[in-house]
């Protein structure tokens, strides 16, 4: 039995503009499609550009269960000036001389926020502090500290160094684990250097394994409303896989449970005709599942 929330379902790879909110990104792509069931995962802010990953129907399930563990951005600072958001768009804090740094101390100072690091969020963050978001307490003008916590920057890597009247703008590219702010990179590389630091562009070039490559900017997707990886495709990409009999597919379909081969983590199962029947995880003498992606009433 076809269904069009299995026919129609995928993941759109977005290339954001600069000035949307994730939501308006949702909310656009809702109107595109035509449907409400639209979702996103991993936030960009409003300043960021590039990828931003979108479900479409059913694939709006498979977003909590993506691996998108790892980010890559393109980021610029600005040395010389510290500001309320830790970026271009808060209000400066504090102006410095940047006469006194020299290329080698910049170099010394992204390499020691290189790797396995404790980093204190940005106050306009959306983590909780007491219940409420970071950001909403800072608008009030609440007090409140954030702690550090632990993340892995894998890679910091200085593109070119320039300077102007208003500081030095360092332009770099970095590969971080989930969780990682860019701007309290900037805020944090200012700090070590005692001349200030913010974000002053960044774009996103790859989340998981979604890259640029994948992405389409909203207005090309209002022109040809399509997918950029059909239900499928997004699994297999996102995914190991399993290959399964026809009689194990309707098993699974049904929400039985299969016997486990020995695959970590999340997996997918597919059937003959290449389909994606479900997603599954092996605990114990069972493979059940976490997620069909075509339940029986569906196929």
């Amino acid at each position: 039995m076809a269904d069009s929330s299995i026919e129609n379902a995928g993941l759109l790879i977005v290339d954001k503009e600069a000035g949307l909110t994730s939501h308006d990104v949702v909310a656009r792509c809702r109107k595109i499609f035509g449907t409400r069931r639209v979702g996103h995962a991993g936030t960009l802010d409003p300043m960021a550009t590039g990828v931003l990953v979108v479900g479409i129907e059913r694939a709006t399930k498979l977003l909590g269960l993506l691996s998108l563990t790892t980010k890559s951005y393109v980021a610029t600072i600005r040395l010389g000036a510290s500001t309320s958001t830790d970026d271009r768009e808060g209000d400066i804090i504090g102006t410095f001389d940047t006469a006194s740094v020299t290329d080698d101390g910049i170099r010394s100072g992204v390499a020691d926020l290189t790797g396995d690091i404790q980093q204190v969020p940005a106050r306009v963050s959306a983590i909780k502090v007491g219940g409420r978001r970071a950001h909403a307490l800072a608008r009030t003008g609440a007090d409140f500290d954030l702690p550090a916590r632990p993340v892995t920057v894998s890679r910091f890597e200085i593109l070119d160094i320039g300077r102007d009247d208003d500081g030095i703008l360092v332009r770099a590219e970095v590969d971080c684990s989930a969780g990682t702010y860019i701007r309290s990179l900037a805020r944090d590389l200012g700090a070590a250097l005692e001349v200030g630091g913010h974000l002053t562009s960044l774009r996103r070039t790859a989340v998981g394994p979604f890259t640029l490559e994948h992405a389409r900017t909203l207005d090309e997707v209002a022109e040809a409303p399509t997918r950029s990886l059909d239900i499928d495709q997004a699994v297999r990409l996102s995914f190991p896989h399993r290959d399964i009999s026809a009689d194990e597919a309707e098993s699974i379909s049904q929400g039985r449970w299969l016997e486990p081969v020995g695959i970590s983590g999340i997996y997918v199962v597919i059937d003959p005709a290449g389909q994606a029947i479900a997603l599954l995880q092996e605990k114990g003498r069972r493979a059940s599942s976490v997620m069909v992606v075509r339940p029986a009433t569906l196929r």
